[in-house]
């Protein structure tokens, strides 16, 4: 595959593979079929995130790990006899807790490439603002996307569903994909572009990819066909052995048909002669 570019054909071929190597693995994708021949690629699983505590008046919390910052601000009491400088303290609590995360993998139209969409919510059921979403992103990789975190994470309405979802923006797939897919065709090695993607952006956020897609799921075949073939929505493991022919071979017909019990005789009979000689024409004399 040496395009950086992917056609919807293509997208569904990769997807049927992936999901016939979870499906060895168990590893939880599965097929979601909408509006016809349209679907996605769905995943659900628990990981660790940023959440933000309400603290009450006390400052108690529920949840533990948490980092605190503190900030001062200073205003004048008109009310104070003192009319001195008052100093507030607002504090502000986060904390690592279990986040539940629901992961789609769309193809888009417009960038021709996979698109991940992503939502994350506490087990008590609160979903995460964009702000928790970003400070659960890992501290390597936050880093390189500092400069750009809003462009790289938006929050937009999810193009199947219709519902509020995060996404990562894919108009910087062409800069990473380019040298990955470069590089496996300069040594001549297949590989499989939603795999090879989302190894490089499921992690950003919270999404692991075993090393064993990377090695064992392979390239689609190039196989043109009229119209995109959706992936099953449980895909079957390849057999661990050869499918046996069927199961037996038509046997030929019960008996061989005999040939005819005497052969058939010619016309019934000899045309006899005709039963009395033919009259003299007209106008002759008889012998």
């Amino acid at each position: 595959m040496s395009s950086c570019f992917l056609d919807e054909e293509t997208f569904c071929q990769c997807c049927q593979l992936l999901l016939q190597h979870s499906h060895s693995l168990c590893d939880g994708w599965s097929w979601e079929q909408v509006k016809g021949s349209e679907g996605y690629l769905r995943k659900t699983a628990l990981g660790t995130g940023r959440t933000r505590c309400i603290l009450d008046q006390q400052g108690n919390s529920s949840d533990q790990h948490q980092e605190r910052t503190f900030s001062l601000s200073f205003h004048n009491d008109e009310d104070d006899e003192d009319d001195g400088a008052v100093c507030c303290i607002q504090e502000e609590s986060s904390s690592s807790s279990v986040v539940q995360y629901e992961y789609h993998i769309l193809y888009s139209c417009s960038y021709q490439t996979p698109v991940l969409y992503f939502r994350a919510s506490t087990l008590e059921g609160r979903s995460l603002c964009l702000e928790e979403v970003w400070d659960s992103v890992h501290p390597n990789y936050r880093q390189r996307l500092q400069h750009r975190p809003w462009d790289t994470i938006t929050q937009q309405e999810h193009p199947l569903l219709g519902q509020s979802f995060f996404v990562l923006h894919p108009c910087r797939t062409e800069e990473f994909m380019m040298p990955v897919l470069k590089a496996a065709l300069e040594e001549h090695r297949q590989v499989n572009y939603i795999v090879t993607w989302l190894s490089v952006v499921g992690p950003v956020v919270g999404l692991d990819v075993p090393l064993s897609y990377c090695t064992q799921v392979p390239e689609p075949p190039h196989t043109p066909s009229s119209s995109p073939q959706p992936p099953s929505s449980s895909p079957q493991p390849p057999s661990s052995s050869p499918q046996p022919p069927s199961s037996s071979p038509q046997p030929p017909s019960s008996s061989p048909q005999p040939p005819s019990s005497s052969p058939q005789p010619p016309s019934s009979s000899p045309q006899p002669p005709s039963s009395s000689p033919q009259p003299p024409a007209l106008g002759t004399k008889p012998g």
